[in-house]
């Protein structure tokens, strides 16, 4: 649930002890799948990550919402829980690109500490 991922299917090999499980993942969540997934079964799971198919996501990632409805539901900015958005904003982030991110959210003015004359 962590990485949006879905088992595909689990097959327990005869005689070896060896558990395989195919799984489908998005790209953008598979960075640090590998030594995640080997930090968590202390070096025993042998991950292999291959490129299978593209799937668009049904979200829009500039969808806003509008009724009060949504709003009450979603909040004001509607991004909690849009995956679209999510996956927008990291890969702008890592290619160095501008995001929607406030850096300072509420702040306020440092006071001078030099006496006036």
């Amino acid at each position: 649930a962590k990485r949006h991922g879905r088992v595909l299917s689990e097959e327990l090999k005869e005689g070896s002890g060896t558990f395989l499980i195919e799984a489908v993942l998005p790209v953008a969540e598979s960075l640090g799948f590998a030594e995640e997934i080997r930090k968590k079964t202390s070096g025993f799971a042998m991950p292999q990550l291959v490129f299978s198919h593209w799937e668009t996501l049904q979200e829009d990632p500039f969808w806003v919402p509008t009724t009060e409805e949504e709003l009450t539901h979603f909040g004001e900015l509607g991004d909690s829980g849009n995956i679209a958005h999510d996956y927008m904003m990291k890969a702008r982030k890592r290619k160095g690109l501008s995001t929607d991110e406030q850096i300072v959210v509420s702040g306020e003015k440092q006071r001078t500490l030099k006496k006036n004359k």
